[in-house]
């Protein structure tokens, strides 16, 4: 059974800062000072939960007033099933409800292909954040 839930602070976020360590910390050798930021502190959470053990999370943030997409991560050996597109997904649906109809993502450059297929455009130059390639995206409700 596939479940979720929606965190709206920085409480409780064991489940999905579990979930953040295993992909990027200790898969793709992010810092834990640069994964683990104060970014979190107003952020909303989604964790998503198979058999009620947690397995795909992701954030919106709202700096300068955009709906930003972040940490999206689902633990390696629950990849191919649906959840990083559920999590996409819900976090395109809430900051729609929310009134934002633009959604920005900072994708990891191997990641642009499947947040194509979810709508979303590359924008501007291929950059360094956290010592691996990405690039600007946005998705429009329009």
């Amino acid at each position: 059974m596939v479940t979720t839930k929606w965190l709206y602070d920085n409480k409780n976020l064991e489940d999905s800062h579990y979930i953040r360590r295993e992909v990027f910390i200790n898969e793709q050798n992010v810092p834990v000072e640069i994964e683990l930021d104060d970014s979190d502190n107003g952020a909303i959470h989604l964790i998503v939960y198979e058999n009620d053990l947690p397995v795909a999370t992701g954030r919106i943030i709202l700096p300068d007033g955009k709906a930003t997409f972040g940490r999206i991560a689902v633990l390696k050996n629950h990849r191919k099933k649906g959840f990083g597109e559920l999590v996409v997904c819900e976090l395109i649906k809430k900051a729609s409800e929310m009134g934002y109809n633009e959604h920005y993502i900072h994708s990891q450059t191997h990641a642009k292909e499947f947040y194509e297929k979810l709508g979303f455009k590359p924008y501007g130059e291929i950059y360094e954040e956290a010592f691996i390639p990405h690039v600007s995206m946005i998705h429009s409700d329009d």
